[in-house]
């Protein structure tokens, strides 16, 4: 038995060597990368995805690079911003790679020159509109839903157009019910509302609504899935898609729309931090992250929907556009263009709307 066992780590440890090596279609010279990243040891990453989705990545990573530790610091995304930004000006350690859905601020810091340029050698095989100059790549193909209390919420009133929702929300019945992202907290949040305001015409009759349904915000999609799924809430909107599904499937208080008008798809953006202590460490995991291997995971077992097109699974974007229709999806890109709302003016403006709004009680 103890032979066995001595066999079987041999086994492990020449198995976890073998994979340690260039990978197919990758150039020659990427085997310096590799013996470099091993020589760090290390690499940090600030992300705003939940550890347990997280965790299934960091696992594989390591098991294809063994000898390299990762330390995955957890936050929300305007958390994982200001943290970066405030350690990066006072020159201390910081972040190897930055991962977070809050896709405008990726963009900003990218812009600003935090971002290491680095052409992936995967970067091919993921949607021309999810990769920004050789620097901010997008992960993930995940819907904004409309999530509801099917106890609660009878069958016939669920909302399946952003025009339903805003008539819905208005009925006495859901005043108080109703929950959405802290837009001045969330950074995801912010986001999504901007682009809501880019694509609803009827967008400032929907703010309305919120403000007549007294709507109750949160940081969190977590938070706003309990109390939805407790009835505290009847209703959420632009509730990250990727949780909500998985939750769906064993909570059967919780009911899940893509509206049918257009569905918002944002990307979790990750880019390589120009100063990186472990910078070869960050190109491996940004280059495992989009290959067909690190999608496979995300897919199945992150649950955050691969963006690669060649990728099977329980959560793909091929499953996502059958589902909700190609014509009706409206991805974020991974550009510049989402900095206008990020303005310092015109920031405050859509906020001083929302507040005079949404936000009124």
């Amino acid at each position: 038995m103890k032979l066995k066992t001595t066999m079987a780590a041999a086994c492990a440890f020449f198995a976890g060597s073998a994979l340690a090596q260039v990978p197919a279609g990758y150039p020659a010279d990427y085997q310096k990368i590799i013996d470099s990243a091993k020589k760090e040891g290390k690499l940090v990453v600030y992300g705003a995805t939940d550890s347990k989705a997280t965790q299934p990545l960091i696992k594989d990573f390591s098991a294809l690079y063994p000898g390299i530790t990762v330390e995955y610091n957890d936050m929300n995304s305007t958390e994982v911003y200001n943290r970066f930004i405030s350690e990066a000006a006072a020159g201390g350690n910081t972040a190897d790679v930055m991962w977070s859905s809050a896709m405008d601020l990726q963009i900003r810091l990218a812009s600003d020159g935090y971002a290491l340029k680095y052409k992936s050698a995967e970067a091919a095989k993921i949607p021309g509109w999810a990769v920004w100059d050789d620097k901010a790549y997008g992960t993930t193909f995940e819907p904004a839903a409309i999530v509801y209390n099917k106890r609660l919420v009878d069958a016939k009133e669920v909302p399946q157009t952003h025009a339903d929702f805003t008539k819905l929300i208005q009925q006495p019945k859901f005043k108080d019910k109703v929950t959405t992202y802290d837009i001045e907290k969330s950074g995801v949040g912010f986001m999504f509302m901007s682009q809501d305001a880019s694509h609803n015409p009827k967008f400032l009759d929907m703010e309305n609504a919120f403000g007549v349904a007294r709507v109750r915000v949160q940081s969190s999609t977590g938070t706003m899935l309990e109390r939805i799924s407790s009835g505290e809430n009847l209703i959420g909107y632009n509730v990250m898609g990727s949780y909500a599904l998985v939750r769906a499937k064993s909570d059967p208080s919780i009911g899940v729309v893509l509206p049918k008008d257009y569905t918002l798809v944002m990307s979790r953006v990750v880019f390589i931090n120009k100063g990186a202590k472990n910078v070869n460490a960050a190109k491996l995991w940004l280059d495992y992250m989009l290959s067909h291997r690190g999608q496979t995971v995300i897919a199945n077992d992150s649950k955050l929907f691969a963006i690669r097109a060649d990728v099977s699974g329980e959560t793909t974007s091929a499953d996502l556009l059958k589902l909700i229709g190609k014509d009706n999806v409206k991805p974020v890109p991974v550009h510049p263009v989402l900095l206008q709302y990020l303005e310092p003016a015109k920031r405050m403006v859509f906020l001083k709307q929302w507040k005079e709004t949404a936000g009124k009680k």
